[in-house]
This record gives structure tokens, sequence and C-alpha cells, in this order.
């Protein structure tokens, strides 16, 4: 039953504009689930909701962002923009070039997304080693900053 209820009310807040936990509750009641006002209250701080400016300028209830691959990628893009010069492939490693101090955190956003074939990540002050798994993993992940850049 919570689980249900948490659900619908994530897919309620995606939905609608929930300004109030009074409008939270009136749509879950509108979709046949019942629950008290402590019960809901207890659901959106486990849910981990917070209100946030809509595009009309009022405030309504949202989810926490997850991490997702895609918002992996836009961190991992932003940071090559600012910081990555170059990057080379040799054999199975690519070498990032970066701006002065900041290869590490180039190589945290890379470390950070999981990236399939990625073994590991090397930086020093302004270069990066990436260690894949195999000759055709450096290649495509190579073309892929690249395309960042």
């Amino acid at each position: 039953m919570k689980t249900e209820r948490q659900e619908k009310i994530l897919e309620l807040i995606r939905a609608q504009d929930i300004v109030t936990q009074n409008d939270l509750a009136a749509a879950l009641h509108a979709a046949g689930i019942s629950g008290t006002q402590a019960t809901i209250s207890r659901d959106m701080r486990e849910l981990g909701l917070t209100k946030e400016q809509g595009p009309e300028g009022g405030y309504r209830y949202v989810a926490p962002r997850q991490n997702t691959t895609q918002d992996h990628i836009d961190r991992l893009r932003t940071i090559f923009k600012e910081s990555v010069t170059s990057v080379d492939v040799a054999q199975n490693l690519l070498v990032v070039k970066t701006l002065p101090g900041l290869a590490s955190a180039a190589c945290s956003a890379i470390d950070s997304m999981g990236y399939p074939g990625l073994i590991g990540t090397l930086a020093g002050d302004d270069t990066a080693f990436l260690a894949m798994a195999d000759n055709a993993v450096a290649e495509r992940f190579r073309m892929e900053i690249a395309g960042m850049l």
C-alpha cells in the first residue's frame, strides 16, 4: 500500500502542479488512494519532495532529480567543454589534456559515469590517462569525448 501510494504521489506531482499537501491529498483521494495528512507528510519526506518555482512563477512540489545517465552526460559535457583541450588514443589508453589543475575534475566526472569498458583513470595536473578494456572501446570513447568538445 505504501509503495503504491508513493508511486502515485510521484506520478501526480509530475503530471500536475501540486502546491499544498491538501492538494496532494485531494488528488490522491480522486485517484482512489486514501491517507491521513500525517501519512502523506511522511511519504513526502521519505520521497524527498521539495518545492520549486514553476514556469508560471508559482511554487509546486517536485521529486528530487535522479543521477541518470543523461545527468552524467550533461555534467561531463560541461566539464569537458570548460576544461579539456584535446584527447588522443594510444591503443587501449586515452590521453586527455586539460587546462592546468582540471585533470582531476575530468577524471572524477568520468569515474562517476560508470562507462562500460572503463577500467580506471589517473589524473595529473593537466593530463589524465584513461585505461579502457580494449582498443575498440578506447576509440569509441575518444569519439564520444571529441563530440563533447
